[in-house]
């Protein structure tokens, strides 16, 4: 699925973190942000942020805030219209994921569920 645009929107801010990190990589190749979900967490699925040099013949890629984006094909029904931000504050900063799609979050914010898919709960 080449070439499919897939609604992730990365902000502005998480762009500018993602390619700092990036350059930060000692990789000869290109380098591309993989996105995805797997089961976990205490509500049932997890979110993982890395990067991959490989881009399967099944995963979505595309471009968003100048960031070239990879996600595995399961991933991209529970991904549809998620916003990635990066937020600093006097405590440090991180990556925010909003998902329309999930219908119940953990307490630590890393674990969720949709409609569809309860995934794989597990203890945090």
């Amino acid at each position: 699925m080449k070439g499919v645009f897939l609604l992730i929107i990365i902000t502005e801010a998480a762009a500018s973190r993602i390619q700092e990190m990036k350059e930060a990589e000692e990789s000869k190749g290109e380098l591309y942000l993989r996105v995805g979900v797997k089961g976990g967490g205490c509500s049932g699925l997890t979110y993982g942020m890395g990067f991959d040099s490989e881009v399967k013949e099944e995963d979505t890629t595309f471009e968003q805030n100048g960031i070239n984006v990879v996600v595995d094909q399961e991933s991209s029904k529970i991904l549809e219209g998620v916003v990635i931000d990066f937020k600093q504050s006097m405590m440090g900063g991180g990556f925010t994921i909003e998902n329309p799609n999930a219908i119940a979050n953990c307490g630590c914010g890393t674990s969720f569920r949709t409609a569809e898919n309860a995934g794989t709960p597990e203890e945090c």
